[in-house]
């Protein structure tokens, strides 16, 4: 399906909550074109950084008011991001998001990034009684994952081939986070590939065996997701897209360097209970835009032809204007 039928169709999903989820008056000053934006935020581990940076008031610090919208999937924000609803998406898959711009339908900026692939926050999972004890087992098996031909599919072909395993030889199947468990029971697919903090439910609700952590590897440290926004917002609103960097970025190092931060914030959005933020497992909250880390994820996009042809990072990185 073409990426413009794609967005249309899945553009009726957002609806724009208009209530007030953010009550801190920005100060006064600071030049800035905008005082006052709209982020989509996805209910993801990857955001926690924007409700921390909502909390400890860094936003308004910056002389910025950030109303937080809720939104099911990044792609559904896309239209509304293009006609100046929202002005930030947070959480935005960079597989969908480097697709979008190559093919034309947006002009991606990153303004910084939200997560990157660590140790445990990918997990192969499969029943207790499963013959699938290692990579090689999986040749002719089926594996569920979220979205077909994104980050799931693209790391875990790189740990297939590793393991000198054929990607060509495993089958994935389109599985939406909260239902893997169900299908992974009733031996719909072999195995599932979850994230968290799906893999710490899932498991609590099934008896379930891992097989390998997918967080390892060639996987290790890849961005996931990014704060992103267009050419034409960060170039008409600069100074407003520096004062978010500025500011999302005090909160990636806060919740890169203090879980305890991150665990009060997941219930209040990402609607999980105590228990599980306690004891899921996180991704890397980068606390810088990682060009080299990006770069790779575009080559393999390109080496498994998610992408037509290798394609520079630089560009779609937001570089702030001069002091």
């Amino acid at each position: 399906m073409r990426w413009n039928r794609v967005a249309a169709a899945l553009s009726a999903l957002l609806l724009i909550s208009i209530g007030a989820c953010g009550n801190n008056q920005p100060k006064a000053g600071n030049g800035l074109e905008k005082k006052s934006i709209t982020v989509a935020a996805l209910p993801l581990l990857d955001v926690a950084a924007l409700h921390i940076a909502q909390e400890r008031d860094l936003f308004a610090a910056e002389g910025l008011q950030v109303r937080i919208e809720p939104v099911a999937q990044s792609l559904a924000a896309l239209p509304a991001l293009k006609n100046g609803q929202v002005d930030v998406i947070a959480g935005g898959n960079y597989v969908t998001f480097l697709q979008a711009n190559q093919q034309g339908a947006m002009t991606l900026r990153v303004l910084a990034p939200a997560s990157a692939v660590a140790p445990g926050f990918m997990q192969l999972v499969v029943l207790p009684e499963s013959p699938i004890r290692q990579l090689s087992d999986l040749t002719g098996k089926t594996v569920a994952v979220n979205i077909l031909n994104n980050i799931q599919s693209l790391t875990f072909n790189e740990l297939l081939t590793a393991a000198k395993v054929d990607p060509a030889g495993v089958k994935y199947r389109a599985v939406q986070f909260p239902l893997m468990d169900k299908a992974l029971a009733n031996s719909d697919v072999d195995a599932i590939l979850t994230a968290e903090p799906f893999g710490t439910v899932i498991t609590t609700k099934l008896p379930a065996r891992t097989v390998l952590d997918a967080g390892t590897g060639p996987a290790a440290g890849l961005p996931i997701s990014g704060y992103v926004s267009t050419a034409q917002w960060t170039s008409k609103y600069p100074k407003t897209a520096a004062a978010f960097q500025r500011a999302i970025l005090k909160g990636q190092a806060l919740a890169a360097g203090d879980r305890a931060l991150v665990e009060r914030v997941l219930p209040g959005y990402a609607k999980v209970d105590a228990t599980t933020a306690r004891n899921a497992r996180l991704p890397a909250y980068p606390t810088a835009n990682d060009r080299a880390g990006l770069q790779k994820l575009a080559d393999l996009m390109a080496g498994q032809r998610l992408l037509p042809a290798r394609a520079d990072v630089t560009p779609v990185i937001f570089t702030p204007p001069a002091a």
